[in-house]
């Protein structure tokens, strides 16, 4: 199929539908609207249910009643939106069902703006919801790159009966790119065993999230915790650029990984041997990745646009082995490619530093400059 100009949520949108999603249920807020109102035209004309709620709180149950079913089934938000919808995604990970849920991150905290930020990382990464679970959480950086993890989403929820999410800024819902599409996939006709679709001619089957007796509580935690040790065993996903013979490690998700590769290719022209590492999956974390890349460099950049949440990751594999530096753009603002080049050259200068936390040098730095 050839590619076409998609903007980024309508293209999220097709991918799921094209990926046999069944069911849509949501609620409007920007940067993610056009999300919504794409499926409010699409689903219908398919055949498929859809449903704006009355409520962040009513869409995310009317997925968990969904999912129930065995369906494909999906929703979308941002920032505020899924923070509502945080107790109805613990129930849908505690029950152990597959649902798929799309973050458009918008400038916060608080109501915030509707400019692109990364702030929903600690709330979605870890753990998304009260309990002991953990979602897979899939970080684009392109509009190809999110029509093709959302179909994967799908696929993964599916797999490991987990909720997965699609992570991805404002940026990347509103821009517009060239992409090409999946082939429609059929709807599902024969479903999971543990589905909910009457009972007419078997036994009555039960979905809860609900453990009286903390000995039960207890087995299925351990389940939840034995299926997600199959899911970092298997579905780490990352990219590297430049790395073979990099003596200095640029790390970053989705648009901030994207616009840091723009400075890593400047700083490559000036001579320096940098590279970089922008996860995929920033859960399951790609330790591995970045326990090579620490293990071969002179030192690091974690650049975000928040105020380092994927940085304490970082840190836990690094151990203090190499000086990592950050740099971050907040509130709704993109980094420059030049504002991150000019942090590359300070590492190839030697100025990178052990002492102290990264975030706190950054601090004093933004402040000489005020």
């Amino acid at each position: 199929m050839a590619r076409e100009l998609w903007k980024g949520n309508e293209a999220i949108a097709e991918a799921a539908v094209r990926a046999g999603c069944q069911a849509y249920f949501g609620y409007p807020i920007t940067p993610q609207t056009e999300l919504l109102e794409y499926m409010s035209r699409r689903m219908p004309e398919l055949g498929r249910a859809f449903v704006q709620a009355e409520s962040e709180l009513g869409a995310v149950n009317m997925v968990y009643g969904a999912a129930c079913t065995g369906v494909r089934v999906m929703s979308s938000s941002s920032s505020p939106g899924v923070s509502l919808m945080m107790e109805g995604i613990s129930y849908i990970a505690g029950t152990e069902v597959p649902a798929v849920l799309v973050d458009v991150m918008r400038g916060g905290p608080g109501l915030g703006n509707i400019a692109p930020a990364q702030a929903d990382y600690n709330q979605i990464v870890h753990g998304g919801g009260h309990g002991d679970y953990y979602p897979i959480v899939l970080a684009p950086a392109s509009v190809q790159e999110a029509v093709d993890l959302t179909v994967l989403a799908f696929d993964l929820a599916e797999k490991y009966r987990s909720v997965t999410v699609v992570l991805l800024d404002g940026s990347l819902g509103q821009m517009m790119e060239p992409a090409e599409m999946p082939p429609m996939q059929p709807l599902k006709k024969e479903f999971p065993a543990w589905a909910t679709r009457g009972a007419e001619n078997r036994e009555r089957r039960m979905l809860s999230s609900i453990y009286l007796n903390p000995p039960d509580q207890e087995v299925t935690n351990l389940r939840l915790l034995r299926r997600w040790k199959e899911v970092e065993a298997n579905e780490v996903r990352f990219k590297t650029y430049y790395l073979e013979d990099a003596e200095y490690v640029v790390m970053g998700f989705g648009s901030a990984g994207r616009v840091a590769l723009s400075a890593v290719r400047a700083a490559r022209a000036e001579g320096i041997k940098v590279g970089l590492l922008r996860p995929i999956t920033v859960s399951p974390f790609p330790v591995q990745a970045v326990d090579a890349a620490v293990r071969q460099c002179k030192a690091g950049l974690v650049v975000e646009m928040n105020a380092g949440q994927m940085l304490e990751d970082v840190l836990r594999v690094n151990n203090n082995r190499i000086p990592f530096e950050f740099f971050a753009r907040m509130g709704g603002i993109v980094p420059f490619p030049d504002e991150i080049l000019a942090e590359i050259r300070r590492l190839a200068q030697g100025k990178a530093s052990l002492e102290g936390h990264p975030r706190d040098r950054w601090l004093e730095r933004v402040a000489a400059q005020a």
